[in-house]
C-alpha cells in the first residue's frame, strides 16, 4: 500500500486546461500527493513553464481537459507537447471530457487514458498511478524539449 502512495512523488506532471479554477484544485490535489506540478492554460504555457523548471526536464505524465480555448483540443495539446521531447517513449496522458461523445471518434484506446467528467480524487489518483507504472521506464534527464 505504500508504493501506492509514494508513486507519484517526484514526478512531473503537466496539467493543461483553460480553465484557472480547474488548474488550482488539480495542481493543488496533485502537489498533495507528492507530485511536481507544471499548470498551464495552453500547450504552449507549459512548454516555457517546463523549460523553466529543473533544466527542461521531460514532464512524466500530461494531464489535458479535452476542449480547450481557440478551437484547440487537449488531443492537439498532448501531441504537441510529447513532440517537443525527444524520445523513444510516449509521454503517458490522461485526457479529461465533460462530453462523452466528442473524443471517441478522436482518441485510440493506447495513446490517452480518457476519463469523463466529473472525475473523484480517488478514481484520478488510480489512473495517475497506473498510467505511471505502465509507462517504459526512461531516465528523467535523458529527453530534452527541441529546440532548447
Amino acid at each position: 500500500m505504500k508504493a501506492i502512495r509514494t508513486a507519484l512523488v517526484a514526478k512531473i506532471v503537466v496539467v493543461i486546461d483553460d480553465n484557472p479554477l480547474i488548474l488550482e484544485a488539480t495542481g493543488g490535489l496533485l502537489r498533495s500527493w507528492g507530485c511536481s506540478v507544471v499548470t498551464a492554460e495552453s500547450c504552449d504555457e507549459a512548454l516555457v513553464r517546463l523549460a523553466e523548471t529543473e533544466e527542461g526536464r521531460r514532464p512524466d505524465l500530461i494531464v489535458c481537459d479535452y476542449r480547450l480555448s481557440r478551437g484547440l483540443t487537449g488531443v492537439d495539446a498532448i501531441e504537441r507537447l510529447r513532440s517537443a521531447f525527444r524520445s523513444a517513449f510516449e509521454i503517458p496522458a490522461l485526457l479529461i471530457s465533460a462530453d462523452a461523445a466528442s473524443p471517441r471518434c478522436e482518441v485510440g484506446p493506447r495513446a490517452y487514458h480518457l476519463l469523463y467528467k466529473p472525475v473523484n480524487a480517488e478514481r484520478f489518483h488510480a489512473a495517475l498511478v497506473e498510467h505511471l507504472h505502465t509507462a517504459p521506464a526512461l531516465s528523467a534527464r535523458s529527453a530534452q524539449p527541441i529546440g532548447n
